[in-house]
């Protein structure tokens, strides 16, 4: 049933980023059946200030602690800011969403940084409306058990994981082995450079990296976009979150956008779930679920002439595909050394350090260095992250020396 959905008392880990704009945007617009009880950010103070305004949060978390403090004395400056309790550092993230009165958690941060969150969310038994992707890609073994020991039920909120999930079935659950399917089909737009002859691509600015065709998005994910790495970490998260092996997820490029991915099933049919490239479906999907809430989306015209093309991925061109299957091949904390090295490759990127085309190289090398890293699953979230800092200190040093 449309709208009948009760009050959900929601954290929003990330808020001031895309993923927290769009999931801030919905419940504002349901006002008698969400409430932002819970807002995280890591340094924008005067975005944080003018969200608190607006939503009147119980806490707020700034990860940095001179933020949080400037947060501090902003908010003890009006008589509505006084009550809302203010904390810094990662370890508040996992202490905010472990709180009983809290139902629903959004996990918008990007990277590694909410790894941490997502695990006590999952521990914590929450609902989880899942857009960090390190959750799985770096520790899918720790979230898939921290969540099924926890009783916590995962939504994934990617568009393509989202729209695999909505095929799958009212009664399907997330770490199962879906019946009967034969085939997931991630959709990806192919970014900037779908056409861009490699040499051309690889010496890209930040400009041309970031300007998505179709998606709003932050910037680091926006070039994850034009390396295909996106893809390769989302062929990871659907690995974990469908419970199939690589073999039995594929890619295809979608230019338009409108088909978010598909579901190909034993009988020979093939669900696929469509809409405008807009993350505020996916969001409003999973908050509603198991009903829907209704969002301001542009709707699609099936009245007017409309293509729809796909292709296979170039390979060559993209290797980051090659590199997140090898990944899975290799076992143990090999996905956490490929996005520990991409997240270091991409910074780097971002700030003109290096080249575009070397970010792949960076992330090779990498996993051929820590090769030895395979094989052992994480037995800790500190184990874990010991691990991930240690690629990254390799990965950073390939960096310096490829250094533009």
């Amino acid at each position: 049933m449309i709208d009948s959905v009760p009050m959900r008392s929601c954290a929003v880990l990330g808020a001031t980023g895309s993923i927290g704009e769009s999931t801030l945007d919905l419940i504002a617009r349901h006002p008698n059946q969400f409430k932002a009880s819970v807002l995280t950010a890591h340094q924008q103070v005067d975005k944080m200030l003018g969200l608190c305004e607006r939503f009147r949060p119980k806490a707020i978390v700034m990860t940095d602690s001179q933020s949080a403090q400037a947060c501090r004395v902003a908010l003890a400056q009006t008589p509505w800011g006084r009550s809302i309790t203010v904390m810094d550092g990662h370890a508040a993230l996992a202490e905010v969403v472990s709180d009983p009165e809290i139902d629903m958690v959004i996990t918008g941060i990007v990277g590694a940084a909410g790894l941490g969150a997502a695990i006590a969310a999952a521990q914590a038994g929450k609902t989880i409306l899942l857009a960090n992707k390190e959750a799985l890609v770096m520790a899918g073994t720790l979230m898939v058990g921290a969540a099924l020991k926890g009783g916590a039920t995962v939504l994934p909120i990617d568009s393509e994981h989202n729209a695999i999930f909505q095929c799958l079935g009212e009664n399907y659950r997330c770490f199962q082995t879906p019946e009967a399917v034969t085939r997931l089909l991630l959709t990806a737009s192919g970014g900037p450079f779908r056409k861009v002859e490699k040499s051309v691509m690889s010496e890209a600015t930040v400009a041309q990296a970031i300007a998505h065709p179709n998606w709003s998005m932050g910037r680091k994910i926006s070039v994850d976009s034009a390396t295909m790495m996106n893809k390769g970490l989302e062929l990871i998260e659907a690995h974990w979150l469908f419970a199939l092996p690589e073999s039995r997820i594929e890619v295809v490029i979608h230019p338009q956008s409108v088909v978010h991915s598909m579901v190909e099933f034993s009988d020979g049919s093939t669900l696929a779930q469509l809409g405008s490239p807009d993350m505020r479906t996916p969001i409003a999907c999973a908050m509603g679920w198991p009903a829907r809430i209704a969002t301001p989306v542009t709707r699609l015209d099936w009245t007017s002439s409309r293509q729809l093309e796909f292709e296979p991925p170039d390979n060559d061109r993209f290797p980051s595909l090659g590199l997140a299957r090898q990944t899975l091949s290799m076992g143990g904390c090999a996905s956490a050394v490929l996005n520990a090295a991409n997240e270091i490759a991409v910074d780097c990127f971002l700030k003109e350090r290096l080249k575009f085309g070397h970010i792949f190289r960076v992330v090779a090398q990498t996993l051929e260095a820590l090769g030895e890293l395979t094989g052992v699953a994480p037995q800790s979230l500190e184990g874990l992250l010991e691990i991930d800092q240690r690629a990254r200190r390799h990965a950073q040093a390939i960096c310096d020396g490829l250094a533009t």
